[in-house]
């Protein structure tokens, strides 16, 4: 696609649908993209950093704002929600790419976003193997909610703001994989975990700060049982978690 393109109602896509660099994807409130599988030969990307199944691949800028009372949906077509029945929005070297009051489900990596400006907000994220994933890119992630994904966000060489959002019940809440630098997770409410709630991956020798969250609790042993760094392993970085609130964040999450 290539110049302004406007997309409202309800917009199918089966296959690797390319955003070009000269383009602008405006998508009004209240619509519905939907991701089919692809016909054969029509999955042409596959590989890092693309995903198996239909993907909306945004090399230009994309505006996703919908309203609370008419969020934007990105879905499969099937009726079951499987993670991974899609691929997911593939975002790369955009200088601008927001989402608001949007809904996610059943992506492999729900929003993918390489070398990028992201702006993630007062939405949704439900039943994806990866809800936001990214390297590299300046990145706002401010009062959505991440529930029963695979992770909620995996990262590596970024500076996210990640803030006032709710994490419930996913696999691990936010997977760092490689060298953080200046993050900022702050005012979060980690309710509940599968697995973990905050993980430092192998190529993470440094302390990243997570003060000023509530974690379900306050007591240090109990807290220390959902996080996953040096006291599980010497050689990653220490999850830093003071100072700790004393309740959940009034209003984190979606308003």
């Amino acid at each position: 696609m290539h110049g302004d393109v406007v997309w409202q109602g309800r917009v199918d896509i089966a296959g690797d649908l390319v955003l070009a660099e000269d383009s602008r994807l405006t998508i009004l409130p209240g619509t519905e993209v939907i991701f089919h599988s692809p016909a054969p030969g029509d999955d042409r990307w596959r590989e890092h950093p693309n995903f198996t199944g239909s993907e909306l691949i945004v090399r230009g800028v994309i505006d996703a704002r919908g309203t609370a009372q008419a969020p934007i949906r990105f879905r499969p077509a099937t009726r079951t929600i499987a993670p991974g029945s899609w691929g997911g929005i593939n975002i790369g070297d955009s200088s601008e790419a927001v989402f608001a009051y949007c809904r996610f489900e059943g992506a492999d990596s729900a929003l993918h976003a390489q070398n990028s400006t992201v702006y993630v907000e007062q939405s949704v994220f439900r039943r994806n193997r990866i809800a936001v994933r990214f390297h590299s890119s300046e990145i706002l992630i401010e009062h959505n909610r991440f529930e029963r994904n695979g992770s909620g966000i995996r990262f590596h060489y970024g500076s996210p703001v990640i803030c006032h959002n709710e994490f419930v019940d996913n696999g691990r809440s936010i997977f760092i994989t490689a060298h953080p630098k200046e993050v900022h997770i702050e005012y979060n409410n980690f309710v509940s975990a599968v697995d973990y709630h905050l993980v430092l991956g192998e190529e993470v020798p440094e302390d990243v700060p997570a003060g000023r969250n509530w974690w379900g609790g306050t007591e240090p042993e109990r807290i220390g049982e959902l996080l996953f760094d040096r006291q599980r392993d010497p050689y990653l970085g220490r999850i830093e978690i003071q100072p700790l609130l004393k309740a959940p964040v009034d209003g984190a999450g979606p308003r």
